[in-house]
């Protein structure tokens, strides 16, 4: 079984490595998403095995790398560009899919100019969230804020409003 695992490791690297490729190009420019985003992440989860036999199977020859500079600057390099996207940035940015960021600023205003949106009364709304736990409703107050001061999320909040217009 050893055998076959590191016979197989550095072509299953190249499989899984082109399908993270080629999903990870199609989510950056957002093509399938629906598609491509499970596959991304489990097939980039299944390429640490086959990653793992590969170093072990050369490892000899791996160490060799750590001993030029090359690999210095490239682990540098990664390093640096992975930090990049986990520095926080000066301006915040909500980033996901557009319709979330309308959703965050839809919260941000006051129940009562939510409410004719959604078909509803405040005072409906009001007690409608009064039942569903958010003890801070009232219709002057910005949806975001009831979650908040009712101690709630605001994916709570949303799914408290939606099931009251179905």
């Amino acid at each position: 079984m050893k055998n076959f695992f590191l016979r197989y490791a550095t072509p299953l690297i190249t499989g899984l490595f082109l399908v993270s490729l080629i999903s990870g190009v199609a989510l950056f420019f957002h093509v399938g998403t629906a598609w491509f985003h499970g596959m991304h992440e489990w097939l980039s989860v299944a390429l640490i095995l086959p990653f793992v036999l590969h170093v072990w199977k050369n490892w000899r020859p791996f160490t060799n790398y750590f001993r030029h500079l090359p690999m210095t600057v490239a682990l540098l390099v990664s390093v640096l560009g992975s930090a990049y996207f986990i520095w926080p940035s000066s301006e915040p940015q909500a980033g996901g899919p557009p319709q979330f960021a309308f959703t965050r600023e839809i919260i941000k205003n006051p129940l009562s100019q939510v409410a004719p949106l959604l078909g509803d009364t405040s005072d409906n709304l009001v007690k409608h969230l009064n039942e569903q736990g958010f003890s801070a409703a009232a219709a002057d107050l910005a949806l975001i804020d009831i979650a908040t001061k009712s101690g709630k999320s605001e994916g709570q909040l949303i799914q408290a409003i939606i099931p009251a217009r179905q």
